[in-house]
């Protein structure tokens, strides 16, 4: 019976080793675009790591729990209710371009443009009505437009309209060529 206990738990850690490799990457970009912190140099994204940990160890915890379910989603929902959950930590601006939206903002904004998740689900992981996430989303996506891209000095970014002007393939359009949110 213990040999039998021993395989599946190997076979659980393997499992879940072939998940973080495939999903790995991802994830800790979703957790870097959450915390602000910058992506480059490696190692310089101390509390997106520290957050994807602790969403990863929860996850490998609820591993047997998920019944096919899809382990994406469920290391997605704990890195987002962990962030919501600490956000106060993540306030401080680092030089992001998501540094002039609140937690919040920044949380439905990765949520729905980056994740592609859609409104009725964000709503439901976050617990708040989809009115609500609809009117964060926009007012995420205004002050991003109103703010103008910050890329480089030559003036690349810049919309048809010159410096602070969004383009029409702006945040709310990139993923998947959506629209409005």
């Amino acid at each position: 019976m213990a040999e039998r206990a021993t395989h599946r738990d190997r076979l659980r850690a393997l499992e879940f080793e072939a998940f973080v490799a495939g999903a790995g990457g991802r994830l800790l970009h979703t957790a870097t675009l959450l915390t602000g912190e910058p992506s480059q140099p490696p190692g310089a994204y101390v509390r997106a790591e520290a957050l994807l940990r602790a969403a990863l160890s929860r996850t490998y915890a609820d591993w047997d729990r998920l019944h096919g379910g899809d382990p994406y989603d469920r290391a997605r929902r704990e890195l987002a209710l962990r962030f919501a959950r600490e956000a106060r930590r993540h306030q401080r601006p680092r030089g992001g371009v998501l540094d002039r939206l609140t937690p919040i903002e920044r949380l439905v904004l990765v949520l729905r443009m980056y994740e592609e998740v859609g409104e009725e689900q964000t709503a439901a992981l976050l617990g708040l009505p989809a009115d609500r996430i609809r009117a964060v989303c926009a007012r995420a996506v205004a002050t991003l437009r109103t703010a103008g891209p910050r890329r480089g000095a030559d003036g690349a970014g810049h919309g048809p309209g010159g410096p602070g002007q969004a383009s029409a393939a702006g945040p709310a359009s990139a993923p998947g060529g959506r629209g409005t949110p």
